[in-house]
């Protein structure tokens, strides 16, 4: 054992004897070396399993074991209440032997167990954000008797924060911590998936004047196995291709503990529907679950629990809820549908399998519906395989996961902590709520006059008003939104209909069918029996066959990078090793066709008449910004009747007689111009994207979306990257 082992506490040592572990892994080691040695924040980048949660909590149980804090010594923040509960287990497993007690805190512990903390605050506090800002609004007097001796801060999964407002959500609740408690508790990030490791580091020492140190990663190589295959599934055309695609799935998970992730819900149910019916049909077992945000907490913990039990085969269908790192025992496969959103996503769920040295088994399965005979070129491209070999490529080549591009604006987040601080002080003067506000780092770039704007308008709308004595209070309107329990959640949460067999919950879905019919939820078909609109509640009983269920989901953002590499997947000759029968075949068609209509030649093609394609070749943001520059530039000129398309793969225009020759020279000229993304912004118009978009004045909307979803810098660097000489004229 090493140095690092026997300067951890007695009784971690014992459980590492106890558990016979040989030894501490390098993350660890590295860990121990930093929380001992040094006072900087740490941030812990390893693969999945790689004994990141350890890395962080060994050391931080030593230092409070010797040298108890007279308050929660140490706060760890997770994004999901699973992951919390599943650390819980762990963590009181680890801390049998010593007299530090764990308290997780989130909307299911119970008040009892929350008043225990309160009585007498003491060792670590997991928590989630949203958990956190009700503490920060409601127990605000009792704070610096919870955090006055506050030494820790552990942030895990920092990838899925960072990014985002939930992650700048964060930074403000530290910041407004440690102006309290006068104190800067070192902060330790944990992440497995992270790509250029300087944007992490900044977010974690936000606001603070310690440096982060990061560890190199031990660098030992992972095996992994993988495949992708492709299947038409176009139902009305034949059926037995749907079959197909469903019977593959079900051999390749059959008698295994496998995970299905899923890019929406709706795909969740439809797996695990037809897994089950063909599990019946042969009678064998049903072992299959769903997890996702729409499931009832009992269901999504019985999955948790199928997967984790060792020995017993089970297979969960799940969106981003088991992306995240709770532990779900022996893993042999993970199969992924469709192609994941991003290189992140791709390394995260193939991190959920192989953890106990073993290869990481994942397998891509790519379906679309069959092109019609006199379906467009677009149309006949098969996007999802091109990118989830791209995402593959761009691994194994370089390594490459994404960067994380800041918020500038977060102007949901300015109305929410100014409404959060305003909360929890009563009242107080403009002047100090301005002094609070600009000290949080997330909002650096806020003008002083952008705030005043905000305060001014807040006051008009009566979410906010002033006193006699020149102070600020909370408005009527203003109550009404900060009272709710929604309120301490950053993001935006649908209002959906909880659906009841019998007296157990079931989980929740969006629009109530009407009585009598039927729809899928929980891998399952119901029919609804009786719909009560007062209390938003669907009651059901079980019914045979396969219905469907439709959730909307986003489709998140893809960057350039990932859709260049899709471009040459579609134009070099390599035939990759992991491509399976049909997705070989599909590829090598794919090919043949974008080589006969010359689209490996130029970015625009003609297509029937007076309608043209762009080809973009350029991620989520600078596709939205081109579709601006067309619109907004383009239409007179170019006797634009229509411009569709599919982000951010194609676009598709139907454009005035004998115009198409003058569209590229057109998009050309318009990117040499000193054309802003604020002029692809109309005053006419104010994009609600975020929460509390709504309560923001339209000029600061106007500026925060062309700061934060358009990017024209990148646009004008994309359209010099196509030759003028392949564009045909």
């Amino acid at each position: 054992m090493s140095d690092a082992f026997s300067r951890l506490a007695p009784f971690i040592q014992e459980y590492i004897y106890h558990h016979q572990w040989t030894e501490l892994r390098p993350v660890q080691i590295a860990a121990c070396q930093v929380i001992f040695d040094t006072d900087a924040h740490l941030l812990v980048t390893a693969a999945t399993a790689a004994g990141k949660t350890e890395a962080a909590f060994l050391p931080i149980l030593t230092l409070l074991h010797a040298n108890p804090a007279a308050t929660i010594g140490a706060l760890y923040i997770s994004p999901i209440k699973a992951l919390i509960n599943d650390q819980f287990e762990r963590l009181n497993d680890l801390l049998k032997e010593a007299d530090i007690p764990v308290w997780h805190w989130h909307g299911d512990v119970s008040q009892s167990r929350k008043n225990k903390l309160i009585k007498n605050p003491q060792g670590i506090l997991q928590i989630t954000p949203e958990s956190l800002e009700s503490l920060l609004i409601n127990k605000n007097n009792d704070l610096l008797r919870l955090f006055g001796d506050l030494r820790f801060v552990i942030i895990d999964e920092i990838h899925a924060f960072m990014g985002s407002e939930r992650g700048c959500q964060i930074i403000c609740q530290l910041q407004r911590l440690a102006k309290l408690t006068q104190k800067q508790p070192r902060r330790i990030g944990l992440s497995a998936t992270l790509g250029d490791y300087s944007i992490a580091e900044n977010w974690l020492r936000s606001g603070t004047d310690k440096p982060v140190i990061t560890p190199e990663p031990d660098g030992i190589k992972r095996q992994i196995k993988l495949a992708v295959e492709h299947f038409y599934i176009t139902d009305e055309v034949d059926e037995s291709e749907a079959i197909a695609y469903e019977q593959y799935i079900f051999n390749l998970s059959k008698s295994r503990k496998c995970l299905i992730f899923a890019n929406n819900r709706t795909q969740t149910e439809s797996v695990i529907a037809s897994l089950r019916q063909i599990a019946t049909e042969q009678r064998l077992p049903d072992i299959y679950h769903v997890h996702h945000g729409s499931i009832s907490a009992s269901l999504r913990q019985a999955a948790e629990n199928a997967m984790r039990e060792p020995y017993n085969p089970a297979v969960t269908a799940a969106t981003l809820t088991l992306e995240l790192g709770i532990d779900i025992g022996h893993l042999e496969r993970v199969i992924q549908l469709e192609s994941p959103l991003s290189v992140a996503s791709f390394l995260q769920r193939l991190g959920r399998s192989g953890r106990r040295g073993e290869a990481a088994d994942m397998r891509l399965i790519c379906a679309e519906d069959k092109p019609l005979l006199e379906a467009s070129l677009p149309e006949q491209i098969p996007w999802q395989l091109l990118q989830a070999i791209a995402i593959i490529q761009l691994y194994l080549e370089e390594q490459w996961i994404e960067p994380i591009r800041p918020i500038k604006y977060p102007l949901s987040l300015l109305y929410h902590q100014t409404m959060s601080i305003l909360t929890a002080a009563g009242e107080i003067s403009p002047n100090a709520l301005a002094k609070q506000i600009f000290s949080l780092p997330p909002f650096a770039a806020i003008l002083k006059e952008d705030f005043q704007l905000l305060l001014r308008y807040l006051i008009d709308i009566g979410h906010i008003q002033h006193t006699e004595q020149g102070k600020l209070i909370l408005g009527l309107a203003g109550e009404k939104v900060v009272r709710k329990f929604q309120f301490y959640a950053v993001f935006a949460e649908q209002q959906e209909y909880i659906v009841k067999q019998g007296a157990t919950q079931i989980g929740s879905i969006v629009t109530p069918p009407a009585v009598g019919n039927q729809f899928a939820l929980a891998g399952r078909t119901w029919e609804v029996v009786e719909v009560d609109f007062k209390k938003k509640a669907i009651f059901v009983k079980q019914a045979e066959g396969k219905a469907r269920i439709y959730w909307r989901g986003s489709g998140g953002t893809i960057h350039t990078k990932v859709l260049q590499r899709m471009q040459q997947v579609l134009f070099e000759n390599i035939e990759y090793s992991y491509l399976q029968k049909n997705a070989l075949q599909r590829l090598r068609k794919v090919r043949q066709l974008v080589q006969q209509v010359g689209l490996d030649k130029q970015n625009l093609l003609q297509l029937e008449k007076g309608k043209c394609c762009i080809f973009p070749w350029m991620g989520t943001v600078a596709y939205r910004t081109l579709e601006r520059l067309l619109n907004s530039y383009c239409r007179e000129s170019l006797e634009i009747i229509s411009i569709g398309g599919v982000n951010p793969y194609y676009l598709t225009i139907k454009l005035g007689k004998d115009k198409f020759k003058y569209l590229y020279n057109e998009i050309a000229s318009l990117c040499e111009q000193t054309i802003s993304s604020e002029d692809l912004v109309s005053t006419s118009e104010a994009p609600e994207i975020q929460k509390y978009d709504q309560f923001i004045p339209h000029p600061l909307l106007r500026k925060a979306f062309a700061s934060d979803y358009l990017d024209i810098r990148e646009l004008k660097q994309q359209v010099a990257l196509w030759k003028e000489e392949n564009i045909a004229q």
